[in-house]
C-alpha cells in the first residue's frame, strides 16, 4: 500500500514537472519568415462561426512547448500554451461570433531546447455564411473489406468534439450496414440499409421504425445508395450486387464493382416500389439523388463490361429522368448530361445542392465506386449555365469521394485519402454565390495528432444532421433478431 502511494506521489510529481515544463512563456525569441509546420494544416482556411475549435499540433514531436495566440480582425483575442494548441471551446465560439465576415490571424511560437522560434503568421477566415447544422453522421469501418472491428454509424456534433454511436456492430453482432441518409440533414427521416443474413432496409420517419424487404420477385436484390425526395415520402435507391478483386504487385490494392444495377423508388407510406424500364436496363444505373425541387432524379449509367476483367471499361455517364411526386411515377425520356464513353472518364456521385444551384459530382477514369479509385476528383456543375469545372481548390493527388451538402448550402463535407492514400478522413469547405469554394479543412479533435494517429478507422459516406439523430438501437436489435420485415409490392 504504501508503495502504490509513493509510486502515485512520484507520477503526479512527474505530470506537474511536465506541465510546468510545458507552460514557459516566450523570450528572446527569434523570429523566421517561414509558416509553422502544424498538423491538421489550417492555414489560411475558412471556417464557420461556432465550429469546433481548430486545435492543432506542431508537425514534429522535437519540441518542448508551443505559445499560440489568435486575434481578431474585429476583436478578440485568445492564448494557449502547450504541447499542443488547445482551445477553450467556448472562447473560440466566442471569438468566431465577433469575427464573423473577418479573419482571424495566428502567431505561433514553439520552444526546443530551451530557445524560442516566432514563425510566420497565417490567418483563418471566418465565413459571413453559417453552418447552423447540428453535426455529421458517417460510418467509421476499418480498411478491411470483411464484417468485424465493430463497424458503426456515428454522429458527431461539429460545434464541440462529442462523438455518438447510432448503431454499431456490437448492437447487432455480425451485420454490415451502411447507406444511410436523412432527407436534407432533417433526421426526422432517415434510412439505413443492412447487408447479409437478416438484412433489410431500416426506414425510420418521426421516431418510428420500420423494417422493409425491398427485394420482391421483380427486383434483383435488395435496394441500397438510397436519397429522400424532398417532400420525406419517397425514398430512391439502387438495387446491385458488390464485389471486390484485389491486386498484387501494383500500386492498387482492390477495385470495387457491381455485375448488375438498377434504380427504383420507395414510396415510404404504401411500401409500394415505383419502377420504370428505363432504369432496369441492361446496363447498370446507379447513385440515384433527387433534384432540390424533386422533380427529377440524377443517376449515373454505364454499359456492362465483363468484370472485373474488364473493369478498366468502367465508364459511368450522368443522366437524369423526370419524376412526378404527385403521380409516383418516372418520365419517359432520360437526359444524359454528362457521357462517360464519349469522354473517357466516370461520372458517379451526383449530389445536387439543396438551393437548387449546384450539382457536385465525383469524376474518375474508371469505375462506378469512387473510394477505391486514386485519381477521383470533385467537380461542379452550375444548374444554371450547365458549365462545370474541378474543383481544384479542395482536390489532391489521392482520392476524393462521397459528399454531402449542409441545409443551407454554403458548406459541403466531403471524404479524402489525401493523407496516406489509404484512410479517408472527413474534410469541410465554403462555397459562396458565384461558386467559389474556399480551402478544406479536416474535422476537428480535441487532440488531432493523438486522434488521427490512433483511430484505425475509415470514415464512409458523410452527410449533415441539423439535429442530433434519435435512434432506439435497442428496437433495432429487436427487430434486425426477430427478422420480421414488411414487404414491398409493385406499385
Amino acid at each position: 500500500m504504501i508503495k502504490a502511494i509513493k509510486r502515485l506521489s512520484l507520477c503526479l510529481c512527474i505530470a506537474v514537472l511536465m506541465l510546468a515544463s510545458c507552460t514557459s512563456v516566450p523570450e528572446h525569441v527569434t523570429k523566421v519568415d517561414e509558416l509553422p509546420k502544424i498538423y491538421p494544416d489550417y492555414t489560411d482556411v475558412t471556417v464557420p462561426v461556432g465550429i469546433a475549435p481548430l486545435n492543432f499540433n506542431f508537425a514534429t514531436d522535437d519540441i518542448d512547448c508551443m505559445d499560440v495566440v489568435v486575434r481578431g480582425s474585429k476583436g478578440g483575442e485568445l492564448h494557449t500554451n502547450g504541447r499542443w494548441a488547445d482551445f477553450d471551446v467556448d472562447d473560440w465560439h466566442q471569438l468566431t461570433a465577433q469575427n464573423k465576415g473577418g479573419e482571424l490571424t495566428v502567431t505561433v511560437c514553439v520552444e526546443k531546447d530551451g530557445n524560442w522560434t516566432q514563425y510566420r503568421e497565417f490567418t483563418i477566415a471566418v465565413s459571413a455564411y453559417s453552418l447552423d447544422d447540428w453535426g455529421l453522421t458517417y460510418r467509421r469501418i476499418k480498411p478491411g473489406y470483411e464484417v468485424g472491428g465493430d463497424i458503426g454509424i456515428y454522429q458527431r456534433d461539429i460545434h464541440s468534439f462529442e462523438e455518438h454511436a447510432i448503431l454499431t456492430e456490437t448492437v447487432v453482432p455480425g451485420r454490415c450496414f451502411n447507406c444511410h441518409t436523412a432527407n436534407r440533414t432533417n433526421p426526422n427521416r432517415i434510412t439505413l440499409q443492412m447487408r447479409g443474413e437478416g438484412g433489410g432496409t431500416l426506414i425510420q420517419k418521426d421516431g418510428k421504425q420500420i423494417w422493409v424487404e425491398t427485394k420482391t420477385d421483380s427486383t434483383k436484390a435488395a435496394g441500397s445508395y438510397s436519397y429522400w425526395h424532398p417532400q420525406g415520402d419517397y425514398v430512391a435507391m439502387a438495387v446491385n450486387s458488390v464485389h471486390q478483386s484485389f491486386f498484387t504487385g501494383t500500386r492498387q490494392r482492390i477495385e470495387v464493382y457491381h455485375k448488375f444495377s438498377d434504380v427504383e423508388v420507395l414510396d415510404t407510406r404504401t411500401n409500394e416500389l415505383i419502377l420504370s424500364p428505363l432504369l432496369m436496363t441492361d446496363d447498370l444505373e446507379i447513385f440515384p439523388a433527387f433534384s432540390a425541387d424533386g422533380k427529377w432524379l440524377y443517376y449515373s449509367s454505364s454499359r456492362p463490361c465483363r468484370v472485373p476483367a474488364e473493369y478498366e471499361k468502367v465508364k459511368c455517364s450522368l443522366c437524369r429522368i423526370a419524376f412526378d411526386a404527385e403521380e409516383g411515377r418516372f418520365g419517359e425520356v432520360v437526359d444524359t448530361l454528362l457521357n462517360g464513353p464519349s469522354t473517357d472518364k466516370s461520372y458517379v456521385l451526383a449530389r445536387p445542392s439543396y438551393d437548387g444551384r449546384w450539382l457536385m459530382y465525383c469524376v474518375s477514369s474508371r469505375g462506378n465506386f469512387p473510394v477505391s479509385q486514386d485519381d477521383a476528383d470533385l467537380w461542379l456543375m452550375d444548374l444554371k449555365t450547365g458549365e462545370h469545372r474541378e474543383l481544384k481548390e479542395v482536390n489532391s493527388q489521392q482520392c476524393e469521394s462521397f459528399h454531402n451538402w449542409s441545409e443551407n448550402s454554403h458548406w459541403f463535407v466531403f471524404s479524402s485519402k489525401r493523407e496516406d492514400g489509404m484512410y479517408t478522413k472527413l474534410y469541410l469547405a465554403c462555397i459562396d454565390d458565384n461558386g467559389r469554394v474556399s480551402k478544406p479543412f479536416l474535422l476537428p479533435q480535441r487532440n488531432p495528432r493523438k486522434f488521427y494517429t490512433e483511430m484505425m478507422d475509415a470514415y464512409n459516406c458523410p452527410d449533415f444532421t441539423k439535429t442530433k439523430v434519435e435512434l432506439d438501437a435497442h428496437e433495432a436489435y429487436r427487430q434486425v433478431f426477430d427478422n420480421k420485415r414488411e414487404k414491398v409490392k409493385i406499385k
